[in-house]
Parts: C-alpha cells; structure tokens; sequence
C-alpha cells in the first residue's frame, strides 16, 4: 500500500488533493510526502505514520535519543550527511539507524559495506531527524570533515596572508560559510557573532533577541582565518587590512528570498570578529495593527501620526523594533498627496512612495546634514533614523517649527526620558516642549510557542508582589518543542508605553523637570500607560511569559 492510498483509506487526503498533489510532482519531481506537508494538506506526523505502516517500522523520537561519541564516530559525518541518516544505538553486531526515507535502498547497503554490521532501521520526521545530526556532528559537518584532511594541524601557527586569501576561495570554504549562513536564515536568526578566543572559535545566532550557539565542531577553530577571509571577499573588504574595524555588506539568494547582510569586522585579541546583521530585503513590512499595539494605544497613536506637524519620538534599546514600528507608520499615512523623506543609517526596508537616503559618513553625509539638505525637496513627513547628538536634534526641531511632521528615534529606557534626553543635549526647553507630540517606549517579548503551549499555576510567591496579577489567575508557558528549538518560545510581538505630551506636561518641561516626575503627573492624567503594564497584559492573554515580561521591562 503507498503512502497516497494509506492517506485516502484513512481519511485524511481526498482524492482531489491527492491529485493536485500529483500534478506538483510532476512539475517539480519532489517526493510526494515532502508536496503533501508542504502543500498543507495533511500534517508531518500523518505522513510519517503512513510512511511507517508502508515498511512496517518503528517511529522514533530523536528527542528522547541519548547516543554515546563511539556509537556516532561508526559513521563519518560526511556520509551523515550525504544519506540523510544517524546512527542512534548499536547492540552487538546490530546499528541501528535513523532515517527520513526507508525507499532509498542504495543507501542502505552503503551502511551495511561501510561499517560491516547490520543494519536496522528506525522512521524519524525529517527536521528532527536534520536537527539531530547538526546537534551531533554540528552545522556543516560534513564540510568540517573533509577539510580537516587538508589543515594544518598546530593551532599556534597563522597561514600567511597568501594562504588565508587562497583557501577562502576554495569550494570547501565557500560551502563552510554558505553552510553557515544559510543554517542562520533557517533558525530565523537576526544576528550572527563569529568570536575568536584562544584555543577555540565561537559561532552563535540571534534569535528571536536572545543568543545561542549554533552548534558547530570544534574542528571549526582551525578554519578561522579562511571563514574571516571568506567573508571580507564576499563583502568586498580588505582582506590584508587585520588591524583597523571595517564595515561592508553582503546580498544573497536562498530559496527565492533576497537577503542583505551588514557586515562589522573588528580586531580583538586573538583574531577578527565578525558580526552580521541578517534583513531580509522579501520580508513582508507589518503594519501598525500587526505589531501587537492594543487598540486604545493604536487609535491614540494614529491620532498623533495624523497630525500635520510637529516631532515623534520612539524609544527603546538596541533590536526593540523601533524602525519596524516607524515603517509601519509611514505605511499607514503615506500616500499620493503627501511627500515623505527619510535619512535612515541603514535603510532595512524599502518603502513604496518614500524617498529614502542612506546614511554615507565617508562622504560628510550623516543624519544632521541629510535633514538639512531635504527641507529644501518640500518634503511633508520627515523620518530621522535616530537623533544621536545636537546638531541632529536641533534641526529637527527646527524642521518641525517650519511645519513638517518628524519621526524619530531615541535610546532611552522608557517615554519620559525622551524629553529629558533632548535637553541634556543642548535643545532650548521651550523648543522641547513646543516641538515634541508624543513619545511611543517599546520593548519585543518572545511569544510562547503554539506548538508547546500549556497552561498552569503559578506556585504561591512566584508572582512578584510589585506585578499586578490576579491571584489564582492561569499562565501560560511553552514546554519546548523540535518547532521553538526546546526554549519554549517562537517569534516576538511588541509591548508599548505611549506618552501624550499635553499643555500641563509642556509646563513640566519649560520647569526641565526629570523624568519620574514627568511619569508622575502623565500617570495620573491618564496620558501615560506604563511598558510593565502593557507587558502584563501580554501575558495574562497567554501571549507571553511572566519571566519573559520581568526581563524585557526591567530598566
């Protein structure tokens, strides 16, 4: 019986999917069950039970395999990774072996020939069965292995510049570093650090804001001059300047999605690190009621983007997603009768119908300069990439007096800090109070993962006192699955703390009252929702985590 007719005979294909299933095929030659998952048409784990009644084999659950180093050493990584199986027990003469794809027999008995045992065979879903050979035998293993054949072996010695610059050109180093980037694109990472230390090289991701390693061999160390050459290449840098930071980007393709890459090279103590920024030039812009914003504090903010002049500000720490929420702004008011220009250091996202300038300081152009230079194009709407010192401060100030709406960023921990910050730098009180219309503070919270979702009770003392929870109120937690990478998370959605500046709170500013004060009085107005709040909220609508709303809001 296949697989197709196993799915029917249950119930869980019609006839009509299953045909529509058969015409991709054809047209792309995929395996059928690979079309069916993705095509939506029935779940992973109902194809791998009809895969299993087809062979009559057991179904294993890599999570709860635990396999010693010589178990996994009968296996080269290469051939891992080529056939698509891992070793996962032996007893006695007997290996048994986990795979995704029992019809292909060639690989079989290239097992068999290869370790001189037997062979049995166990059915795993395929991405568990992906994520456990990376965990095992790390990200591009398989290339690790046939590399380490070809390398010096004495971690004390550093190639001359010749050999860096001729291995990172070869197919194996390329591969390594393809392999490398494209696993970080998979895991949804935003961020990738390569860290040199002394004996070993540390690759980690960022994801979903919070850093983990990404698994790699330790043979990798031996490969760090080749992997930091490679990627000077492939941003076109200098690959023989080792001493000074330097800055360049890489575009790539996989599948069909164009991705840009900032790259930062900086010299430590034991080699170069590496950071890259990972935008995805295809990703879909949200808007404004997608973020997460509540409806009370959308409708308040889309009265304060409506306005025809004056300055908003967003703040928050480095990744709150302050740019997206300034993209999704413009998205909503941007339109034929108005004309809006941005200065922005990068430019993460394209934005039909706005003229956007790329910060370029090697050329003079830098935030304050750019400003001044687009008042002059009879812009409408103004977007400032960050106001980092006077110069820039003052001059959107200034363009605000002149009638143009601005937005812009700030590095402050919450809203009311925003006015204060402008003063520190220099600005007139009475310019702060008679330019600034609102101030939105955000933070991103990880959202627990569907997939491993459950709920529970918080044991007694559990909920801090200063938090305003219900008692006997039911949380929600994610238990960690192979879908959020066992942390119980998955994606992030924003919280908010919106500050209307008001004329008693313009009176504050002229006095240049601090920023507990101003919270004070903005509080008990009714001008001010607080961030903690709003993280709360969050979590008693199962959204998030009450560890995840304490660490994301504290100051």
């Amino acid at each position: 019986m296949g697989i197709d007719t196993f799915l029917v005979q249950q119930g869980l294909l019609t006839q009509e999917q299953l045909a529509d299933a058969l015409v991709e095929q054809k047209r792309s030659g995929e395996r059928l069950d690979r079309i069916l998952v993705r095509l939506g048409l029935v779940g992973s784990d109902d194809v791998l039970a009809a895969i299993a009644s087809q062979f009559h084999l057991p179904i294993v659950s890599l999570d709860d395999v635990e396999v010693d180093d010589e178990t996994l050493r009968i296996l080269p990584a290469k051939v891992v990774f080529k056939l698509n199986c891992a070793p996962i027990g032996r007893e006695g003469r007997t290996l048994r072996v986990a795979t995704s794809d029992p019809t292909e027999l060639a690989a079989l008995d290239e097992l068999r020939m290869l370790t001189g045992l037997s062979i049995e065979l166990a059915l795993a879903d395929e991405r568990d069965l992906q994520k456990f050979i990376r965990a095992r035998y790390g990200v591009a293993g398989d290339t690790l292995d046939a590399l380490a054949g070809e390398a010096p072996t004495d971690l004390e010695s550093s190639p001359a510049l010749g050999d860096d610059a001729e291995q990172a050109q070869e197919a194996s180093v390329i591969r390594l570093v393809n392999d490398l980037l494209v696993e970080a694109i998979r895991e949804r990472a935003t961020d990738v650090h390569v860290e040199p230390y002394e004996q070993t090289l540390a690759i980690r991701y960022r994801i979903d804001g919070v850093l983990s390693e990404a698994g790699v061999p330790a043979t990798i160390n031996r490969f760090r001059n080749a992997i930091v050459s490679r990627l000077k290449i492939m941003a076109n840098l200098n690959i023989a300047e080792k001493r000074k930071p330097q800055d360049g980007r890489i575009t790539l393709r996989h599948k069909g999605q164009e991705f840009d890459l900032r790259v930062s090279i900086i010299p430590m103590l034991h080699g170069e690190g590496v950071v890259l920024r990972i935008l995805s030039k295809t990703a879909v812009m949200l808007g404004l009621d997608e973020l997460g914003m509540p409806p009370a504090i959308l409708q308040r903010w889309d009265d304060l983007i409506a306005r025809p002049h004056g300055i908003l500000l967003v703040t928050g720490p480095t990744g709150s997603g302050k740019s997206t929420t300034l993209y999704a702004s413009l998205k909503r008011i941007v339109s034929d009768a108005v004309k809006a220009i941005t200065v922005e250091d990068p430019v993460e996202y394209q934005v039909a119908g706005v003229n956007q300038i790329q910060v370029n300081h090697q050329v003079g152009l830098d935030f304050a300069t750019g400003l001044r230079s687009i008042l002059r194009h009879d812009p409408d709407i103004i977007m400032i990439g960050e106001i980092r010192d006077r110069e820039t401060a003052e001059a959107a100030v200034q363009a605000s007096l002149t009638g143009h709406l601005v937005f812009s960023t700030l590095h402050t921990n919450d809203s009311c800090g925003a006015t204060t910050r402008l003063l520190d730098m220099g600005v007139e009180p009475f310019l702060v109070a008679s330019t600034v219309e609102g101030v939105m503070a955000q933070r991103l919270v990880r959202r627990i993962c569907g997939a491993c979702r459950e709920s529970y009770e918080p044991a007694p003392g559990e909920i801090p006192a200063s938090l305003r929870v219900p008692p006997k109120t039911r949380l929600s937690r994610g238990r960690g699955c192979r879908e959020c990478r066992q942390s119980g998370y998955r994606g992030r959605i924003g919280v908010y703390e919106l500050l209307r500046v008001t004329e008693p709170l313009r009176e504050l500013v002229m006095q240049r009252a601090n920023a507990s004060r101003i919270a004070q009085h903005a509080t008990a107005s009714g001008d001010l929702n607080l961030l903690r709040d709003a993280a709360i909220e969050k979590v008693l609508e199962g959204v998030t985590t009450l560890e995840e709303a304490v660490r994301s809001t504290s100051a």
